[in-house]
């Protein structure tokens, strides 16, 4: 069958995370995936509002809809991000199925065979999957504690204009970043819209874990800052209420919605309307503003459980951030430690599943890092998997 796949399919990466899922249950403690505690998800409401839907809406929920969205969604959403301090209105956004629809129809719209991408080095790696389908460039700027490093995407931006190449856009995310947990500074956000001005390209803002700010003030999204319509947000349902209803949104300059919405016609029509009617209820009822406070604490206390194991257990040389909400620790072995190569026996022997860094790379580089996830192990769990962890490096230092 190989002879009838297409070049684009060789441009295609399966996800290292979605991989590790099978060996969940298998007596391996995962510190992979960034899945949300099942605890979180408000099932006895998601019923009542199902039952609402279907016994007064029914016709309507279970038939098609508009490709942005149903109307009173879009409403609804609008005034859930303007609470959050961002402008936008019912003809501004657009419903998609996860904030991963959303990366893909952003590459698809906006990005030619050449065209530049800035992203943060290490980032999430299903962005990377979803843009190089579409043949980009993409040039990755280094991270610290907070976050991105302005100057080296202020050097990417010069070296593509020296090239005569154009950057279509700058993808971040900001705010508890995935995979190393780190929150932007309020300066380097003010520099990087300054930077999308001077050079004239947009901001792709992935927005999934600011609502889970443990320590601290949430800082304002870019896209709240922002005034000239550069930055297109990107948000989802999935750690807010349940992955199993794939929504997300996108917020975005109005001819950049149009766009998207004719992408969207021709990969998936549209997202499930049912799903659409349950979360219209949802904002509605204000669940979702119930909900967080919940959640926080939830993740709040694994994100300690898994510091202190981490402080206890990993041997000299060792580092980790320490992030102040989200799901992720991004830890940093010894130079001689190959986690990338070690993760076979950390399955097989050791009993414990991890992301090795390469995977979140533009250039393949990390073989010593990882990303641990504190979301969905219990407590126990995680000071477990961290001690088989800390285990394996102690032997391979």
């Amino acid at each position: 069958m190989e002879q009838f796949l297409s070049a684009r399919t060789r441009l295609m990466k399966a996800s290292q995370v979605r991989a590790l899922l099978r060996w969940v249950g298998r007596d391996v403690i995962s510190l992979g995936g960034g899945v949300p505690d099942p605890a979180s998800f408000p099932v006895d409401e998601i019923q009542d509002i199902l039952r609402e839907v279907l016994s007064t809406k029914a016709a309507a929920a279970l038939q098609y809809a508009p490709t942005e969205g149903i109307d009173e969604l879009r409403e609804e959403l609008a005034g859930f991000v303007r609470r959050r301090g961002i402008k936008a209105s019912f003809e501004n956004l657009l419903v998609t199925s996860g904030s991963q629809e959303a990366l893909d129809l952003l590459g698809r719209i906006l990005v030619d065979r050449g065209d530049w991408i800035i992203v943060e080095n290490p980032t999430y790696l299903g962005a990377l999957q979803a843009f190089a389908v579409y043949e980009p460039h993409i040039e990755g700027a280094p991270m610290d504690e907070n976050g991105v490093n302005v100057e080296a995407v202020e050097q990417a931006l010069r070296k593509a204009s020296r090239g005569g190449a154009r950057v279509k856009f700058v993808y971040t995310i900001p705010t508890c970043h995935n995979p190393t947990g780190s929150t932007q500074s309020l300066e380097r956000r003010k520099a990087l819209l300054e930077l999308a001005e001077e050079y004239d390209t947009l901001i792709v803002e992935d927005d999934p874990y600011s609502y889970f700010t443990f320590e601290g003030e949430e800082p304002p999204s870019l896209k709240s800052m922002d005034n000239s319509g550069r930055v297109v947000y990107v948000s989802t349902t999935s750690k807010l209420l349940a992955p199993g209803l794939r929504l997300g949104w996108v917020v975005a300059d109005e001819a950049l919605v149009n766009a998207l919405a004719v992408a969207k016609q021709a990969v998936t029509l549209q997202s499930p309307t049912l799903c659409q009617y349950v979360l219209l209820e949802a904002l509605r009822r204000s669940l979702i503003e119930k909900q967080l406070p919940r959640i926080k604490e939830i993740y709040r206390k694994r994100r300690d459980v898994m510091l202190e194991a981490l402080g206890e257990h990993m041997p000299e040389g060792a580092r980790w951030t320490r992030p102040r909400g989200g799901m992720f620790v991004w830890l940093t072995a010894p130079p001689k430690v190959n986690l990338d190569a070690l993760l076979p026996l950390a399955l097989e022997k050791y009993k414990v599943a991890y992301v090795p860094g390469t995977s979140f790379h533009v250039d393949g580089s990390g073989h010593n890092t990882a990303r641990l996830s504190f979301s969905y192990p219990p407590l126990d769990s995680i000071r477990e998997g961290v001690a088989r962890l800390a285990r394996m490096i102690k032997e391979h230092t």
